[in-house]
Formats: C-alpha cells, sequence, structure tokens
C-alpha cells in the first residue's frame, strides 16, 4: 500500500496542533444578516463556547491526523466529516488534506467494488464544499470511468465554471463530449441536402393533414423544429440522453418554440398515452439509424410507437380517411445495399496476416479474431459490423461483386415490423466480377423519407454517413475469380442487420468459407437428405460451434493490426538484442573483475545472477515480452492480464522454444494494478521497461511522463526505458472536413435555426481517428518538429514551445495534423505515419483559422499538458518577420 505522503501529514501538524480552544467559534451569521431583524426582535447573544463540542472536535482531529499516517482513509474520512460539520471555520486549513484522504478512500472504494459508498463520500464532501472544483473534477472521473457520462459531463462542466483555467477539468470535459455528442452530430447538422430532404418530406406530410407529430430521438431538435415550422399543430419530442435532452431545451428555446414543442427527457419506449402525451399522434418523424439501419433500435421504437402512440396506418378500409385521422412514418422506409470488397486495411484490422514476428514463429497462435464477427446465429460477445467510411479507407478497395439489393422494409407496416425478426434466413447469389481476396461485405442503405425524397448512405455520396463493414474471417486468402458465385445469407434474427458470406460455387461445386457450415457445405453438389440427417447435421454443427467458440482468443481491431504491424516488432527486435547484448557483455565484464579479486567465490556467476529482467507494461495485447524473453537468460514479464491471451504467449513460448519459467505475468504478481511499475523483487531492478507511450486514436498517452519517471527509478545502471525518446511532428493544413466534422458552420446548413452556437459548446480542439494519408487538405508547409519528449532525461524536456513554420501555399490554415517518431534508441525508430501503423493520426483545429501566403512566417505556441496537446497560431507581421 502506498505510504501517506509526509506533506499532508506536515500541513495537519501545522493546522491543527494550534491552539483550538483559543479560536472564536461562535456561530457564524449568514452572509447577508443584516444587524437587526426585519420583525425588529433584538439579535441574540453570541452563543457560548461548547467544551464538550471543543473536545470531541480536538480529539477527533488528533484521529484524523493518527488514522491518515496509518494509512486507514476510510476511519479519517469519517474523522474529518465530524470535524468539519461540528467547526466549519477549519474547512479552510482542512481542504487540502480532506481531498487527500477522499480521494485516497474512494480509490480503495473503488478497488473494492463498493460504488454506492464511493458516491455517498463523494455527495457528503460536495455538501462540505459545493464549489471545489478539484473534488467535482474527481468525481466527475469517477462517474466517467463507470459509464455515467451524462452526469460526468454535468461535474466537469462545473467544475470549469469555478476554474476557467482548471487543465484537468478542460480536458476531461473534452474527453466526454466525444462521448456526448460524438462526431457525426456536427458532419450531420452541416449536411443542407440532408436537412432539407427532411424538411420537405415533413413539410408535405403536415400539409396533408398530419398535424401532430412526434419525434423520436430528438438530437438538437431539428425535425421537430421543422414539423412546427411547417404548421403541425401539436409536437412532441423525446431524448434519452440528458445531454441532447437538455441541448434541445435551449435550442428550442432560442428559436422561440419553447411554449409549442414539449420535449421529454424518455425513452420512447416507455411513453405511454396520455401520461406522457395527451393523445395518439398522426406523423413519428425520426432518424434513429445507424450505418447498419437497425443499430439504434429503430424497430423496436417503431413497433411500439404504432402500438401505443401513432394513430392506425392507412388501409385499404381508411385509404379515404382523413390524414389527420391515421398515423404514418417518416422515413417511411429503407432499401439495404451491399457487395464483395477486398481492402487490406479491413483484413489487417481483422485477422492475422504475417507468419512470423520479431523472429517469432506464429504456427501455434491459435484462432485470433476481432470482436466483430457475423453469423446467422446470434453471438452476444461479438458485434455483426463495424462501420468504416470506403472512400477514406488508406490503400482504397476493390468491388468483387456488383452492388446488390439484400432486402426491402416499409416502417408504415406493422406486420412487415414485427415479422422481420422471424424471416426466414434468405439466401443470395452473386456473381464475381473482379478477381481478388474476400475480406468484407460492404453495406449501405436508401432511406425513403416519402414517395419523392430520399437519402444514400453509398460509398459514393458526399454524406456524413459511413457504411457498415461485415469481416470475413473464416475465409483467410480465399480469392474469389470472375464466373465463381459468392454465396451470401441475410438476416435480421434479433433486429439487427446480418450478412454472413458462407460459400463459394465454383465449377458447380459449393466451397465452405465458415467452418461451421462445413457440414452443410461442401465442395460436391448439394443433395436432398433426409429430415432425420438434417437433425444430425445441425446438431453436430451445432456442438462443433460451441466447441470452436471456447478455443478462440478475442482482440480488439487496433490489436489485430499491431500484431500485423511487421515493421514495429522487427525493429523493437533488433533495439531489445542491442541492448540484452550490451548488458550481458558488461555483466561479463563485472563476472570476470569479480572473480579476479575472488578467486575462491565459486558462486559469483550463478544463472539467476546472469538473467536480465525485462518488464512490458504495454496496454492492451502484446507480443514484446516474448520477443525479449526469446533473445535468451532474460526473464520477461508480460502486463496481458486476460486468461485466453496469457495462453497464447504461452502457446508461441513452447513453440518457439522459449523456458516457461522465462516468460510471466506480472498482473499475476500484484494485486493493485495501479502498482504495476514495482521492483521485480528486492535484490533486482529492471534491465528494460517497455512503456506503451501513444494510444491507438493518435494521442500520447495519459501520465506518460509520470510512469516515465517511476520507471527510471526501477532500471539497473545501464538499463533503458523503451521507448527512450518521442518526437512530434506536424503540418500546416487547410481541411473544410476538418472544420464540419467539429462545429456546425453557422445557420446556413441548418436551414436558418439557431442550433450552432449550442452544439458546438461541444466542439473539441483535438480531433483523434485522422487518417491523414486520405484527409481532404491542402498542405501548406513542409512538416516540422513541434516537441521532443525524453523518456530517459525529464530535464531535456520542454512542453511549451515555439515553433515558426513558412507557408510553402497559400490558402486558409484550419488545422495542424500531429504525428510521432518514437526512438527505440539512437538509431532506430518508428513512425506512426508508417503505411502499416496501427497507429491513427490526430490534429488541432484552430478556432480561429489564419490566412496565409507563400512565405509567409506562422507562429505556432505549442503545449503539452498531460497528454493532451494544445496549438495556437499566428501570423508574423512583416515588421517581425524582417527582424
Amino acid at each position: 500500500m502506498t505510504k501517506v505522503n509526509k506533506a499532508h501529514v506536515g500541513i495537519l501538524s501545522v493546522y491543527f496542533h494550534l491552539d483550538y480552544r483559543g479560536l472564536d467559534l461562535k456561530l457564524y451569521r449568514m452572509p447577508n444578516a443584516s444587524v437587526r431583524s426585519k420583525h425588529g426582535r433584538r439579535t441574540r447573544r453570541r452563543q457560548r463556547e461548547d467544551p464538550i463540542r471543543n473536545e470531541l472536535v480536538s480529539s477527533s482531529l488528533e484521529s484524523a491526523q493518527q488514522c491518515l499516517f496509518n494509512q486507514d482513509y476510510g476511519t479519517a474520512f469519517v474523522h474529518y466529516l465530524l470535524v468539519l460539520n461540528l467547526a466549519p471555520a477549519f474547512k479552510d486549513f482542512a481542504r487540502e488534506s480532506f481531498r487527500f484522504t477522499l480521494f485516497k478512500w474512494a480509490d480503495e472504494l473503488d478497488s473494492l467494488g463498493r460504488i454506492q459508498d464511493l458516491f455517498s463520500c463523494y455527495e457528503q464532501a460536495l455538501e462540505l464544499f459545493p464549489a471545489d472544483e478539484v473534488i467535482l473534477n474527481s468525481m466527475g472521473e469517477h462517474l466517467f470511468r463507470m459509464g455515467f457520462r451524462d452526469e460526468a459531463a454535468g461535474h466537469f462542466h462545473k467544475a470549469l465554471k469555478l476554474r476557467p483555467d482548471y487543465p484537468e477539468a478542460r480536458e476531461n470535459f473534452y474527453r466526454v463530449a466525444n462521448w456526448l455528442v460524438e462526431r457525426w452530430h456536427f458532419l450531420m447538422l452541416n449536411d443542407r441536402g440532408r436537412n432539407q430532404k427532411y424538411q420537405q418530406a415533413i413539410q408535405k406530410a403536415v400539409e396533408s393533414g398530419c398535424n401532430t407529430v412526434l419525434d423520436i430521438g430528438t438530437g438538437t431538435g431539428i425535425l421537430g423544429m421543422c414539423a412546427k415550422q411547417a404548421g403541425a399543430a401539436e409536437v412532441y419530442a423525446c431524448e434519452l440522453s440528458k445531454t441532447m435532452y437538455e441541448l434541445a431545451c435551449e435550442v428550442v428555446t432560442a428559436n422561440g418554440m419553447d411554449g409549442s414543442i414539449k420535449i421529454l427527457h424518455i425513452k420512447s419506449l416507455e411513453m405511454e398515452v396520455p401520461k406522457d402525451i395527451p393523445h395518439r399522434v398522426s406523423l413519428v418523424v425520426t432518424e434513429t439509424v445507424d450505418a447498419g439501419l437497425f443499430g439504434e433500435g429503430i424497430i423496436e421504437s417503431l413497433i411500439h410507437a404504432w402500438h401505443h402512440l401513432l394513430l392506425p396506418p392507412q388501409s385499404d378500409q381508411n385509404e379515404f380517411g382523413e390524414p389527420s385521422m391515421t398515423g404514418r412514418v417518416i422515413p417511411a422506409g429503407a432499401t439495404v445495399f451491399g457487395m464483395a470488397v477486398e481492402c487490406l486495411e479491413i483484413r489487417r484490422h481483422h485477422r492475422l496476416c504475417v507468419p512470423e514476428l520479431g523472429g517469432l514463429s506464429l504456427a501455434a497462435v491459435g484462432d485470433l479474431r476481432s470482436p466483430v464477427s457475423c453469423s446467422s446465429v446470434p453471438d452476444d460477445s461479438m458485434e455483426p459490423y463495424t462501420t468504416e467510411r470506403l472512400s477514406r479507407l488508406p490503400g482504397g478497395y476493390k468491388a468483387l461483386t456488383q452492388p446488390f439489393k439484400a432486402f426491402d422494409i416499409n416502417f408504415n407496416n406493422v406486420q412487415e415490423l414485427e415479422g422481420l425478426s422471424s424471416r426466414e434466413v434468405q439466401r443470395l447469389s452473386l456473381p464475381v466480377t473482379q478477381e481478388g481476396e474476400l475480406d468484407a461485405l460492404a453495406v449501405w442503405f436508401q432511406l425513403h423519407l416519402d414517395e419523392e425524397n430520399s437519402l444514400s448512405t453509398g460509398p459514393q455520396e458526399d454524406t456524413c454517413w459511413e457504411q457498415a463493414i461485415y469481416p470475413v474471417h473464416s475465409a483467410k486468402g480465399f480469392v474469389l475469380r470472375p464466373r465463381d458465385e459468392l454465396i451470401v445469407e441475410v438476416s435480421c434474427s434479433d433486429a439487427y442487420l446480418r450478412l454472413c458470406s458462407v460459400a463459394v460455387v465454383r465449377d458447380g461445386h459449393e466451397i465452405c468459407l465458415d467452418k461451421r457450415l462445413e457440414s452443410q457445405y461442401t465442395e460436391n453438389p448439394v443433395s436432398n437428405p433426409s429430415p432425420e440427417a438434417e437433425l444430425c447435421t445441425a446438431l453436430a454443427c451445432l456442438q462443433t460451434y460451441q466447441n470452436q467458440a471456447k478455443d478462440f482468443c478475442m482482440l480488439e481491431c487496433s490489436e489485430v493490426a499491431l500484431l500485423n504491424n511487421h515493421h514495429y516488432h522487427q525493429s523493437f527486435s533488433i533495439a531489445i538484442a542491442k541492448l540484452i547484448s550490451n548488458l550481458k557483455n558488461k555483466e561479463q565484464r563485472s563476472d570476470i573483475t569479480s572473480a579476479a579479486s575472488d578467486l575462491t567465490d565459486s558462486t559469483s556467476s550463478t544463472d539467476s545472477h546472469e538473467l536480465l529482467y525485462v518488464l512490458d507494461v504495454s496496454e492492451g495485447f502484446s507480443l514484446l515480452s516474448l520477443i525479449a524473453a526469446s533473445q535468451g537468460h532474460v526473464k520477461a514479464y508480460s502486463s496481458v492480464e486476460k486468461n485466453k491471451q496469457q495462453e497464447v504467449l504461452k502457446r508461441l513460448a513452447c513453440s518457439n522454444n522459449i523456458p516457461e519459467q522465462n516468460l510471466e505475468f506480472w498482473l499475476n504478481h500484484t494485486e493493485d494494478e495501479q502498482k504495476v511499475l514495482q521492483r521485480p523483487s528486492r535484490e533486482k531492478l529492471w534491465s528494460t521497461i517497455i512503456l506503451d507511450c501513444v494510444e491507438t486514436c493518435g494521442l500520447i498517452r495519459q501520465k506518460l511522463m509520470e510512469k516515465a519517471s517511476l520507471a527510471r527509478c526501477l532500471l539497473e545502471e545501464g538499463g533503458r526505458i523503451f521507448p527512450e525518446r518521442i518526437v512530434v511532428y506536424g503540418m500546416l493544413v487547410e481541411s473544410d472536413t476538418l472544420l464540419l466534422e467539429s462545429a456546425v458552420q453557422g445557420q446556413e446548413p441548418t436551414l436558418g435555426l439557431n442550433i450552432a452556437p449550442f452544439i458546438n459548446q461541444f466542439t473539441v480542439p483535438v480531433h483523434v481517428f485522422l487518417d491523414f494519408s486520405t484527409l481532404e487538405c491542402r498542405h501548406l508547409s513542409e512538416s516540422m518538429e513541434l516537441f521532443v519528449l525524453d523518456l530517459m532525461d525529464t530535464n531535456a524536456n520542454n512542453t511549451n514551445r515555439e515553433v515558426k513554420v513558412q507557408a510553402t501555399s497559400a490558402g486558409r490554415v484550419t488545422a495542424i495534423p500531429f504525428w510521432y517518431h518514437i526512438y527505440l534508441d539512437q538509431e532506430i525508430s518508428i513512425s506512426t505515419m508508417s503505411q502499416n501503423s496501427h497507429w491513427k493520426q490526430a490534429a488541432v483545429v484552430l478556432q480561429q483559422p489564419q490566412e496565409v501566403r507563400v512565405g509567409d512566417w506562422v507562429c505556432l505556441t505549442v503545449k503539452l499538458h498531460k497528454s493532451t496537446i494544445s496549438i495556437s497560431a499566428h501570423i508574423e507581421n512583416v515588421h517581425e518577420q524582417m527582424e
């Protein structure tokens, strides 16, 4: 357990060894209390000191100090609560030590899973210090980690209001803003074409008599406001997200419609008539669809709406009835399309593509899968699809089939909606048009708003939408040829759209692509088995599937991409081999010297003495510890935690002849993950500590420099941190795409409605997960060095820096994308911008774009606070440039 900070004990000694009885403990008046009350009563005499209370406070202070020294944070916290409630005069004195005790106790409660107690402690602390920005920020961090993002955002926002220059709260608010208001909100609101088509469809429906409207999943409220502008008599809207609900209320008020649109903070599935709305409505508008169409729950929402919130649909019996007496939905329906594609970028994120890494054979690695895998049999542990913008994928893609229509859905037919999950699996046969490796099925849809207006999410469209990607795991290296037919199964058994490539017909024979279906699809022509045979086959497939489900190891998509990064592992292997060789030579020289000085000592060089200790604290799955162990006379510790992943490393160690005792799992030896950086034993220090420095999204990992400082203290003489240095590079660019993804650009795209100032509160200055190689932008300068982080010498670091860069092209500087060169030693480095990198890039988007001419000098102020990079820019004037 971490020792208590002596500084805090010192603070306590200074604060609490005062003569408590000498303090004036009178009862304080409220700040606005006058000398004489309104009713003319005399003020009460000052209350006498209470010696019993004074003694209780004094003894509790001493107990709090002793408990804090003994690391009994829970008891110390209780004593502090008692003291500060009885003697508020001590609040200013005790604030810092009280915070320290609260945070330590909260960490213990968190580790014990006592979440309710944890939040109860924070609530009691905020009753004492309601305007303490540090406590507010800390509680927000706990809320965010536990998934309460709306509540976390509220605490970060309050902390920033109290102290606008509080960097921790600002960084936390930016982090939570990405969760609460995802970047597609800005793109969608900036898509004037999309907004206009919805407006036209709503206008037409209202004019035809649909005068009562419910907007499900209202977001900013734009569709509900379009309905009101179209003349709807009653408009209701519901929103589940507290953040978006509050935002919608502000937007509606700012547009003068707060009295005419009723917004409810509720899930539509929980709405009832007349509890939430007075009667059924004639029109539901919604865009609760994702790239896979059904992933936002639109089917369940519309079934509930038809049964409980909407008027009956128009039918043959009432086809001449008044529109105000029947119900309808916008969008009216959708058509789903897809095609088979070859794409290296998709492939390397979802399946292993290399036979060896860093000198290690991967033959024994087993079945590794990304968490994205689709079959007609739902699996709760897997996502059926991921999303990508095909037009922005590095290296592009090749279409192996023509686009095909998967199916249609009518949102105005409740029977069709209810029957969706029980639809028979549809089997499509797709002619292959180009030769290529089958990597995925790409899916998009056309959203039919009404008979005249529709929206397409296709890969060739200029749209805010991405496409749904169904990666193919089972067809490793399978090349499709023209005249082949690809067999695809389409189903919606759990209200998720599922497309699965199951077989290829080649020369009249079916070749199974899915191992779970091998007994159904063989390379022989299919016969008609008996029902008994079909049942036996199905049971055999089920048993095989269950056995396989137990055997595979799941990795995140970024972890699979890391495994496919051959250059990364080869660079680490060479650098580690150099360091291990140097340390071995040094140890041998030391042994020779020791032996010469003491010839009688026969135990001066034992195996345990020769072992070098390597610790890999990489996040997630990593082979680096195994690469280190393969060097010989190395005991490597891995931070891999999941049992399945540990089993993979053990298999690889065995198959690569690495002794079992030379690989251990460090987290199996430590009770607290927060204390992973420790000595390997009392007698030993680490020869190498491998730190994970850059997040996949393109940012420096949080608390990297603190970890590096601690790691240096745990190294033996001559030991190294990997990497030893990181150089950050950047470039001036002009990119309208980044502007559209970062903020709503005025009222023009939102049809004159005042939305931008409210949604733009959630603008974040740093964009992550960028592919700079495919970003639509103009380069306005050469790349330049922004700053250097030296992990072996913190005194060499300067995280506040002025950088001058000359414009090579005229334009408007809107952003500075940045990336890293990671130096493992003085000679070996890897770039996060390389073609096969598993890392993405990030970019700072300027609040005020700067116009530049060729030759202009741009002065950048670059700051790094913890993991957050901030950059401001200004153009040097002519006088400055002459100087």
